[in-house]
């Protein structure tokens, strides 16, 4: 029966299992070439796609998977940035976002109205390249672990902003075709707008209320299938709320995320929704290579590759002057105007918009090159994120403009002190932080260098001698007297900027020992190779306080838990740091299980009062062993047994419970276990014995 099916039924399968099977080799042979994956899941898409061979046919299902890949990918970045966050740094970022969208919309928009194109028509064009593909960008961010550092946070904030724009955008468009005035154009920009903003805040409190209520239901049940099915659903209907109101399912997925970013869930959520978020973001970014249409390279070569370069290259720069605008030094404000380089999703759909209100023909030539070259800009750009920390020539002509918008004035309101045997300490996170608070504490003067403002300001508050400043740079170096430092302690969470400031390090002092802080062991020899002194590996790390806690936790030894210890150091890394294992408790050695700890206070009508632990002779007597006594805030180990005890004394006993119990008694009455027990049977027989009867018949 199964055999007389027609295959065409199940042919939405058969073009998931293609592209899916596409996508793997082609990714195969990406990290073959030690390429970004995301280049060869754009390629499978070009390969398998209607303008390729075809072997995908389908396109609306798929289109439909990608945009599922889009509400969990940016689910998921939500769960990493709670609304505190957004607090911190949010105006600061999203005003990035505002220059970036207005810088490169109008820029385009000139260009475009200068060869000679229609108004309209440029104006759509400036509107859509004006977009990043946010899903590329960040998923490059998360393969380099750049979330945190100082480019990735301004991709972010810059992305929310683009999603936003895309409602005024896609509302200018019926009035560009002649359906409204610039007047009711404004008004209704502006009143869109005003419930745009009003939607999201009413959704963001009903999902405060709703969402860790629905998940603590559902976590209840014991059910992983039911918690994940409930996750789920959650983002998705917050996609659908965003969607109805006017906004994007993109931004409606992440206010789900910002929400339970700040409960109970965050990190089950995380785990639960990262294979999911991964297969459907690997569809979307295969749809995305379908747009890709080769014959525009052989039709016309050279004005597909000027418009490549033309919007590669200007949203480069046009990214980068805003981000250097808004206070970011030169390194971090080229990789984040990198970042940006490419064209987004969104602006497909503006052009898409613009077409249905007639504004565009999207078959004609100029629409099928700015696809071509924007899909070009897909391909490329995470290769380009790849290589980005080492392409410095750019850092020399955007240093003019640390300069002119202040940059190095940031939260700096005096000029670093000179300084000489000191310690510069580059990143202020826990790391940086604790080895600040040690050096302190044992008087070593040291200077703190951080990228993120706000941190820089907290910590010059609390009196730290904080900069704001980029440590790949041989000007800010040598402004903290790095050439007469004692050492260079290098915790920043970003690690091309870690490679590069080894570079600058081995420039401007190269006889300064270096401690550099890496994520994985393999990127350690390669940090030594470039200059570290000594690298603490945070994989190592863990797993070292896991295998010590969880042999303690077994009740090994602890000879042989330092031995095992010993060897996974002799196979990885030595290390400086102490041996630290916790301290293990009598209920964690099985043999030890019926032994206690339990207290006597000494009182004036004590028997012990007085007396010394050879007088009482309370091991031999009862079996118990003191192994402490207090008095008053002095704790004594293993009192002397001629020390005589005085009352307010607290004495501590070990023993099994029979002996504690028999010590207690002698120290307090002086009665000895002998006596408890023989007085404890008479009082046992005359309760449970009968009376027995006299010969003249009375009772005893």
């Amino acid at each position: 029966m199964l055999g007389a099916l027609d295959l065409g039924e199940f042919g939405f399968l058969l073009d998931v299992g293609v592209v899916l099977v596409a996508g793997v080799v082609a990714m195969m042979a990406m990290t073959r070439l030690k390429l970004p994956a995301i280049t060869g899941l754009l390629l499978a898409g070009a390969v398998a796609g209607p303008y390729g061979l075809k072997l995908a046919t389908d396109e609306a299902l798929l289109n439909t998977l990608g945009q599922i890949g889009v509400v969990l990918l940016m689910f998921t970045i939500g769960l990493q940035y709670p609304l505190s966050s957004f607090r911190r740094v949010g105006i600061r970022l999203l005003g990035g976002g505002v220059l970036q969208v207005g810088f490169t919309a109008a820029v385009t928009g000139g260009i475009c109205y200068a060869v000679g194109l229609p108004f309209v028509a440029c104006v759509v064009i400036g509107f859509a390249v004006a977009h990043t593909s946010t899903p590329i960008v960040l998923r490059s961010l998360q393969e380099k672990g750049e979330v945190e550092a100082p480019h990735g946070r301004f991709i972010v904030g810059t992305s929310i902003m683009q999603d936003l724009s895309v409602i005024p955008m896609l509302l200018t468009l019926p009035v560009l075709a002649g359906q409204g005035s610039t007047a009711e154009l404004l008004l209704g920009t502006a009143e869109s707008l005003g419930l745009a903003l009003i939607a999201v805040l009413v959704l963001y409190v009903l999902a405060k209320r709703v969402l860790p209520r629905v998940l603590l239901r559902a976590d209840a049940t014991r059910a992983r299938e039911v918690f994940l099915v409930a996750l789920i659903a959650l983002c998705i209907g917050m996609a659908v709320a965003t969607q109805a109101a006017g906004l994007s399912m993109a931004l409606g997925a992440f206010v789900a995320g910002i929400v339970l970013a700040e409960s109970d869930f965050a990190t089950r959520a995380m785990g639960d929704m990262i294979p999911l978020r991964d297969l459907f973001t690997s569809i979307f970014f295969i749809t995305l290579g379908m747009l890709f249409d080769a014959r525009v390279i052989v039709d016309h070569p050279l004005l597909l590759a000027l418009v490549f370069l033309a919007i590669l290259l200007g949203k480069w720069l046009l990214a980068s002057l805003a981000a250097s605008f808004m206070r970011f030094p030169a390194r971090a404000a080229l990789i984040a105007g990198l970042g940006l380089a490419q064209f987004g999703e969104f602006g497909f759909v503006v052009m898409a918009g613009a077409a249905a209100n007639g504004l565009i023909e999207v078959q004609s030539v100029e629409a099928r090159i700015v696809f071509a070259a924007a899909v070009l800009t897909m391909f490329v750009n995470p290769v380009l994120m790849r290589l980005s920390p080492h392409m410095r020539a750019g850092e020399r002509l955007f240093r003019p403009l640390e300069k002119l918008f202040g940059v190095k004035e940031e939260g700096k309101s005096d000029d670093p002190p000179q300084l000489k045997d000191h310690v510069v300490l580059a990143g202020y996170g826990v790391a940086g932080r604790s080895v600040a608070t040690a050096l302190k504490a044992v008087g070593i003067p040291y200077v703190v260098l951080e990228m993120n403002a706000e941190t820089v300001r907290n910590a010059r508050r609390n009196g730290e001698s904080a900069y704001y400043a980029d440590v790949t740079s041989e000007e800010a170096l040598s402004s903290v007297g790095i050439a007469q430092a004692r050492a260079f302690v290098l915790s920043i969470n970003d690690p091309s900027a870690l490679e590069l400031t080894l570079a600058t390090m081995r420039r401007v002092a190269p006889n300064v020992p270096v401690i550099a802080r890496a994520r994985f062991l393999s990127e350690r020899d390669e940090l030594v190779r470039r200059g570290a002194s000594d690298v603490v590996v945070s994989e190592l790390e863990v797993a070292v306080e896991a295998l010590a806690r969880v042999l303690r936790l077994m009740g090994v030894p602890r000879n042989l838990i330092d031995r095992e210890i010993a060897l996974v150091r002799e196979r990885t890394q030595s290390s400086a740091r102490e041996l630290t294992i916790p301290r293990a408790t009598l209920a964690a050695f099985s043999m030890l299980k019926d032994l206690k700890i339990e207290t006597f206070l000494v009182e004036p009508q004590s028997n012990a009062a007085g007396k010394s632990l050879r007088e009482l002779n309370l091991r031999k007597i009862t079996g118990a062993t003191v192994i402490a006594a207090s008095r008053g805030s002095q704790v004594m180990d293993n009192p002397a047994p001629t020390m005589p005890l005085q009352p307010g004394d607290v004495v501590y006993l070990l023993g099994n419970l029979e002996q504690v119990r028999d010590a207690i008694c002698l120290l307090d009455t002086g009665d000895s276990p002998a006596q408890v027990a023989f007085a404890t049977k008479v009082l046992h027989r005359h309760e449970v014995a009968p009376p027995v009867a006299s010969p003249d018949g009375a009772s005893d």
